[in-house]
């Protein structure tokens, strides 16, 4: 079974002026898609061939691992976008204050978070066992997932994610991100 890149859920200028409509034309189409194509082709005659995308994200190593888990990062990325404002459910709400104290004090520590990680990589809120979330930075293609952790919702920190329309001001871009936080996706995740 061969992956398919999504259609995308909303116009390529759904962002706009946060994030421009090239931006979105170049991340979605050449990297995300770009990472399912090699995916498809890296796991032809393979063990892997009829695996979920998590399957294979969970069980591979190097160039297969490395494209099918930035797959995976970029699907969960552009789901935890949304054109429209949302807020976070009650239970999620109640979960980062007990943590952070306010929603406020965790834009502030995802934001330092997120531009402390050098290099390439990601940046997570995760769910543990108890239900406490905390941030998580992931260097180049790693992901939570393959440490059995349950993501709610990430930022990609790759300069493909901003680069054309912040230079190098990641901070500004990570503020524009809290302005597109879908919300409802990590509300559901925060519940699953």
């Amino acid at each position: 079974m061969n992956f398919q890149l999504p259609p995308l859920s909303y116009p390529y200028d759904a962002f706009e002026p946060y994030i421009s409509k090239d931006t979105m034309h170049y991340h979605y189409d050449k990297h995300y898609g770009g990472y399912i194509k090699n995916t498809n082709e890296l796991k032809k005659g393979t063990a892997f061939e009829n695996l979920s995308l998590t399957q294979i994200v969970k069980s591979s190593e190097g160039k297969l691992f490395n494209n099918v888990a930035q797959a995976f990062n970029h699907k969960f990325y552009f789901n935890s976008l949304s054109p429209k404002p949302t807020s976070p459910s009650d239970q999620l709400l109640a979960a980062i204050e007990e943590t952070f104290s306010s929603l406020s004090k965790f834009k502030e520590e995802f934001i330092e978070k997120a531009s402390s990680l050098f290099g390439s990589g990601w940046t997570w809120l995760i769910k543990d066992e108890n239900n406490k979330v905390f941030i998580l930075n992931t260097q180049n293609a790693e992901t939570p997932i393959t440490e059995e952790l349950k993501p709610i919702l990430v930022c990609d920190i790759w300069e493909h994610a901003y680069y054309l329309d912040y230079k190098n001001e990641r901070v500004k871009y990570l503020n524009s991100f809290f302005e597109l936080i879908n919300w409802d996706f990590a509300s559901k995740n925060f519940v699953e």
